[in-house]
This record gives structure tokens, C-alpha cells and sequence, in this order.
């Protein structure tokens, strides 16, 4: 028998597939809220030069990205609150209602600042999406399906990369750039639908009512969001700006440690050095990615279309490694599927990095975000799956936020810093290549995430694993 947030379960051998008619509608629905959420972030990309000069908003068009990715970190703390006080059902219901009226606003704004406006409204609700969904995957799926589970929600975020932007320009052509949002409302509601029959039960079994309402850790959310935005704007402060961009950081870092396990931003063994090293995964991963590009745009002449496709082999990379850790299941211990994934992470950014140094043929960049997809996919949901498991019932909610929260602030965070390095980089060309900066940058974090990998494991097994709680 296995025992998993409070219920008795069978074994493993019995256990259904998440395709299975018990789970089939709630994995479907789940990962089509999933993959409409990641469908909206990066349609968005390819629309927003179009939105942007319609509008006249050249002014905001980067707080139109920034914005969505600040404040889906509010979300996440305060959805993950909301789950351990009152069961996930309510901040889903609720999160969803959010990212409607943000596509709603964005897509009927006759100005842009109302579209910023909703895409604020989006990156709160879909942040808080996120994680009542994870709290969903722990209290509706047995331990052992997790796996599976989440590599499907990493396949509905990758296969958006693939045909997001091209589905959003072909729908900006034929019709408008306002249907990239108004077109997906009816979709997330037929999703929530999907969802819907799995809620009903849990909304019988709520969370801990006792747990207190943490504002103070919404008040740290809001901090770390403004500090990371910040970031992007101190950093051009003539004179004073790379002192101010470094306080900006060290304020994001405070503002951020409340927000996760104690001992995370420490490396303590167990679940802190899980979400810390996801965190620095991601940031490496990220950081790394959208300069990829770039580097082939700029150097080897590749179109901007040739060099966008230049990253679907790392996104199908991604999603097929995924898949196959979800097929392996138990045979693959997650705490080693973890540490091969940040092995690959970390070759794949020094093969971009020896690339950009010795000028290789374009085809090692390629081969080289190929091997560091292949590394998310092996790593990610398996710390998602980990999260879950060295988590009770009673810090489910805090825990997949900290989890999300880690993944964003940590490609936010990187996305500034390595902004800065370039800039900084390219303004001194002959000192500096400003592409070798910043893969070097990320290649450091991302051998910071393989060398803490390690520490992954609890302790002990059992109830030591989960000895972390909300602080």
C-alpha cells in the first residue's frame, strides 16, 4: 500500500494511467489550461509589434512582457495560500475567472495602457492557475502517476513554442490581432468544464482552515516583483545605474526568501535544495535561450524566422524527454533523473558557449540547445513530482507556489541580469564579446544547479523528507 495526501491508495501495478477512463477528462482539461496559458505568453510575442504600433505603445511595449511575469508571481503566493486554507478548487475557480477578464480587457483595449492593464490581470490569474492546479495533480492523482502528469503539462508548454507564434500571426492576418485573445476565452472555459466533475469531490475535502492568511508573504511577493522589474530600469541610471541594479537584485533575493522553504536560497538538503535547483535550472535554461536567436541572427546571418525555428529541436527535445521519464515511472529514481537532466543543461550551454567562442558552424548552437531541452525535460517534472511528494497535505498549496515562484523569479531575475551583461558587454566590444558573457553567466548558474543536484535526497526516508514547512 502507499499512502499519498491522506488517502489509501493500491499498489502501483493496479494503479490506472492518466488516460484512463477515471482520470482521462481532468488530464485533458488540466493540460489544455496549461497549454492555453503558455499558448497566450508566447502568441503574444509574435502579435505585439502589431499591437503595439495599432495602439501607438511603443512606450510600454516592454512592460507589456514584464509586467504578466511580475505579477504571476503574486498569484502563485497567493493561490498557494488560498489552496492549504481552503482546498484548491476555490483559487482555481477563481484564477481562471481572473485570466478571462485579463484576455478580455486585453483584447478589447482601445488603448494601450488597458492592455497592459490586462495582461497584468493575465499574468495573475495564470500564475495562480499554476499552482491550484499542481495542488489538483497531488490531491486527485496517485503518487506514482505524477510523473506521467507532469510531463504532460511540460508537453502543453512546449508544443505552444512550436505553433504559438505562427497560429497568432495567421490569425492577425486574417482577422485581427484582438482575437489572439478574445479567441482563446471559449477555450479555457471548455477546458474548466473538462475539469469540473474532479472538482466536485474535492471541494468536500478542503485544506487547514487554520492556517493563517499570509499577507505578509503576498507583501514579499509584490517586492520581489517590483524589484525585478526595477532591474531592467536602474540598470540605464547613468553613473549610478550598476550600483542601483545590484541593490535591485539584493532586494529581490530578501524579498524572495520568505516566499520559499526555509533553507531553500541555502541549498538545505531535501525539498529546499529541490526548489532551489530548479530555480537555478531554470534561470540557466532561460537566461541562455533568448540570446540563442539572436547570436544566429546576428552572426550567421539566419533569418528572424529561421533563427526563431532554431529552437524547436531544443522545445521537441524537451517534450520527448519528458514523455519517456513519464513512461519510466519508479524505474527511474526522480532524484537521478534530476541530476543527469541539470548534466545535460549544463553541456548543452557550454557546447552554445564554445560555439559563440570558436565560431563553430551554426549546427553546433542547434546541437547544443537539442541537448539542454533534453535536460529540462528530464529534470523538470521530476522536481515537480518531488515537490509533491516531500509535501503534506497541510503545505501542498505553499509548496507548488514556491515551486512556481522559483521557475519565474528565477527566469525573470536571470533575464535581467544577463540584459545588463550584455548591454554592459556590448558597449566594450573589443573587451568583451557580449554573447560569450552572457553564456559564460549562465553556464556558471547552470553548473551551480548540477553541483547542488546531489542534495536533492532527504535525509532520511519518510516523514524526514517532509519536514519543511511554510515558514
Amino acid at each position: 500500500m502507499t499512502i499519498d495526501t491522506g488517502e489509501v491508495r493500491t499498489a502501483t501495478a493496479s494503479a490506472p494511467g492518466i488516460m484512463s477512463g477515471t482520470y482521462l477528462w481532468i488530464t485533458i482539461g488540466a493540460c489544455a489550461l496549461v497549454f492555453l496559458g503558455a499558448f497566450e505568453s508566447l502568441a503574444v510575442t509574435t502579435v505585439m509589434p502589431v499591437v503595439s504600433a495599432d495602439l501607438g505603445g511603443e512606450r510600454l511595449y516592454a512592460l507589456a512582457f514584464a509586467g504578466p511575469l511580475a505579477t504571476g508571481v503574486i498569484g502563485m503566493v497567493a493561490a498557494g495560500n488560498w489552496a492549504d486554507r481552503r482546498g484548491p478548487v476555490e483559487p482555481l475557480y477563481t484564477a481562471v475567472a481572473v485570466f478571462v477578464a485579463g484576455l478580455l480587457v486585453a483584447g478589447l483595449a482601445p488603448s494601450m495602457e488597458i492592455l497592459v492593464a490586462g495582461r497584468f490581470a493575465q499574468g495573475l490569474g495564470s500564475g495562480a492557475l499554476t499552482v491550484a492546479l499542481y495542488v489538483v495533480v497531488a490531491r486527485v492523482y496517485p503518487r506514482d502517476l505524477h510523473p506521467a502528469i507532469f510531463a504532460g503539462f511540460a508537453a502543453a508548454w512546449v508544443v505552444p513554442s512550436l505553433i504559438g507564434p505562427t497560429v497568432a500571426g495567421m490569425v492577425t492576418e486574417l482577422w485581427s490581432w484582438h482575437w489572439v485573445f478574445l479567441g482563446v476565452v471559449a477555450l479555457v472555459l471548455v477546458a474548466l468544464l473538462m475539469v469540473v466533475p474532479a472538482l466536485k469531490n474535492l471541494a468536500r475535502d478542503g485544506g487547514d482552515r487554520s492556517i493563517p492568511w499570509s499577507l505578509g508573504l503576498l507583501g514579499w511577493s509584490v517586492l520581489a516583483a517590483v524589484a525585478v522589474l526595477a532591474l531592467d530600469l536602474l540598470g540605464d541610471v547613468p553613473g549610478a545605474g550598476p550600483v542601483l541594479a545590484v541593490a535591485a537584485v539584493i532586494v529581490a533575493l530578501i524579498a524572495v526568501r520568505p516566499l520559499l522553504p526555509k533553507g531553500s536560497l541555502a541549498a538545505r538538503r531535501g525539498l529546499p535544495s529541490v526548489i532551489l535547483v530548479r530555480g537555478l535550472a531554470a534561470a540557466a535554461f532561460f537566461g541562455t535561450q533568448v540570446y540563442i536567436p539572436y547570436l544566429l541572427t546576428d552572426r550567421y546571418d539566419f533569418t528572424p524566422t529561421l533563427a526563431g525555428l532554431s529552437l524547436t529541436g531544443g522545445a521537441l527535445a524537451w517534450s520527448a524527454a519528458a514523455t519517456v521519464q513519464g513512461r519510466m515511472g519508479t524505474r527511474l529514481s526522480s532524484v537521478v533523473a534530476v541530476r543527469i537532466g541539470t548534466g545535460l543543461v549544463v553541456a548543452g550551454i557550454l557546447l552554445a558557449l564554445v560555439s559563440a567562442v570558436l565560431h563553430m558552424h551554426a549546427l553546433a548552437i542547434v546541437a547544443a540547445w537539442i541537448v539542454a531541452g533534453t535536460g529540462m525535460g528530464l529534470m523538470s517534472p521530476r522536481t515537480s513530482a518531488l515537490t509533491l511528494e516531500m509535501s503534506t497535505p497541510e503545505n501542498q498549496g505553499f509548496n507548488s507556489s514556491a515551486m512556481t515562484v522559483a521557475d519565474s523569479f528565477s527566469s525573470a531575475l536571470s533575464l535581467a541580469v544577463t540584459g545588463v551583461l550584455f548591454a554592459t558587454a556590448a558597449s566594450a566590444a573589443a573587451v568583451a564579446d557580449p554573447f560569450v558573457v552572457v553564456f559564460a553567466f549562465a553556464g556558471a548558474v547552470a553548473v551551480a544547479a548540477a553541483v547542488l543536484s546531489p542534495r536533492l535526497a532527504p535525509r532520511a526516508h519518510g516523514d524526514a523528507a517532509r519536514e519543511v514547512a511554510a515558514p
